[in-house]
């Protein structure tokens, strides 16, 4: 069920990292590269910060946002498991770029689930977006760099011609994936996203 994923190199500074990283803490959004594009990345716990990556997406909150994170201990305060068998689909094909739908916990904001029930999450390999979870300490958002109807940037150029060219953007290569990640229903195992 793994996609294949180009690794791409952490060229990331640790300097970099440490600055998104701080960026982060203190309500910012920053520009990403993730496994298929550049993404826009905050705290999920921010409400300022969650609202602020909307309205730069023009993105209504009842959508819900993906949570990306270095592994699933940073993710299990959002979500519950409904069973090991959904939980053991969700490992097989973690850490890679797979996006999973689990029931929210009661602690999952409703600016990150939206008008649902549950919580699209993921354990990214993606090596600039794992190092950038673990410097923050948690999980973060993680959406594609985009105005909502648009196609999703591709390139750093593309991040600060569509956004405030004084957006924080994180160095590094997006995976060489052609499109976003499958997002599957947990409990079931059904395509949501292809």
């Amino acid at each position: 069920m793994r996609s294949r994923l180009t690794t791409p190199t952490l060229a990331t500074p640790p300097l970099q990292l440490r600055l998104a990283a701080s960026e982060l803490r203190r309500g910012a959004v920053v520009a990403c590269p993730t496994e298929a594009v550049w993404g826009l990345s905050c705290d999920p716990l921010n409400e300022r910060a969650v609202s602020h990556l909307l309205a730069l997406k023009q993105r209504p909150v009842e959508k819900g946002v993906i949570l990306i994170a270095a592994d699933i201990e940073q993710l299990f305060y959002f979500f519950e498991v409904p069973s090991r068998t959904a939980l053991r689909r969700a490992r097989d094909t973690w850490p890679g770029p797979a996006t999973w739908v689990f029931p929210a916990s009661p602690f999952a904001p409703p600016w990150i689930t939206g008008a649902h029930d549950s919580v699209a999450v993921r354990v990214t390999a993606h090596p600039v977006m794992a190092a950038l979870c673990r410097r923050f300490g948690g999980a973060l958002v993680s959406t594609s760099a985009n105005r909502s109807g648009q196609p999703p940037c591709r390139s750093v150029t593309d991040v600060r011609l569509r956004f405030a060219p004084t957006l924080r953007v994180v160095p590094g290569a997006t995976g060489g994936l052609a499109s976003p990640t499958p997002i599957r229903e947990a409990a079931t195992g059904h395509l949501l996203r292809r």
